[in-house]
């Protein structure tokens, strides 16, 4: 009898698990908005307090300014405005984000990782050369692509992945992240320029180099000239 009883409700889960409508998380926000502010007390939701949805406006979903060109005089040569919850805060919960990048000629943003989300760019001028690497499982293969006005590339959650203007004149594209908070990931500005500062023998044993590169290398990605949005 006990054996029976346990068959039963073995059978009773597994085709729980099957069902089409189970799912074990919510699949999306159970409120029309949810708009972040600062304030620590009230509901806490994907990392933020919300507001008073009574108060909300339609400002807290607006922001003006991606027609304005960014500014590119700093060493790498571009810029990025982001667009995400901090700058709109009725992106709380709603999982977007966008952003503007201006490149100089000659400029790039170099290899980084956006850990929260996929993206995919838009680029409205110039000539692009782009791409991302993927992970071991997949032998580090490249994929890159030189764009132009009109073209779409998307990268991956999660890998590496880099920017570069190979045009004669400047260039300006829109990315479009799948979170509100994308973040992001600078590889040698992560390495080379943590705070505190990391073993410069760590570092050069894990990248064959000699340890007085690595001393000036962060040197370099901790100055305050070294600028990665």
């Amino acid at each position: 009898m006990k054996s029976l009883l346990q068959f039963l409700i073995a059978k009773i889960i597994l085709l729980a698990l099957a069902s089409p409508i189970v799912t074990c998380y919510d699949p999306s926000p159970l409120q029309d908005y949810c708009v972040a502010i600062n304030d620590t007390d009230g509901v806490f939701v994907n990392g933020r307090f919300c507001k008073d949805p009574t108060l909300v406006t339609s400002d807290d979903f607006y922001f003006s300014g991606l027609n304005t060109p960014g500014n590119t005089t700093n060493r790498l040569g571009y810029s990025v405005r982001d667009v995400d919850v901090r700058r709109v805060p009725g992106l709380n919960t709603l999982g977007i984000a966008i952003a503007r990048f201006d490149f100089a000629p000659g400029s790039q943003i170099p290899p980084h990782i956006h850990p929260r989300a996929s993206q995919i760019i838009l680029v409205l001028k110039g000539k692009l050369f782009v791409g991302f690497v993927a992970s071991n499982d997949y032998n580090y293969t490249l994929f890159s692509k030189v764009l132009y006005p009109g073209d779409v590339f998307a990268f991956p959650i999660g890998l590496v992945q880099f920017h570069a203007n190979i045009g004669k004149t400047n260039a300006v594209a829109i990315g479009a992240n799948g979170s509100q908070d994308p973040g992001v990931v600078p590889i040698g500005k992560t390495l080379f320029g943590s705070n505190p500062s990391m073993d410069p023998k760590l570092l050069a044993q894990a990248f064959a180099l000699d340890v007085n590169t690595v001393r000036y290398l962060q040197r370099v990605f901790s100055s305050e000239d070294y600028i990665l949005n």
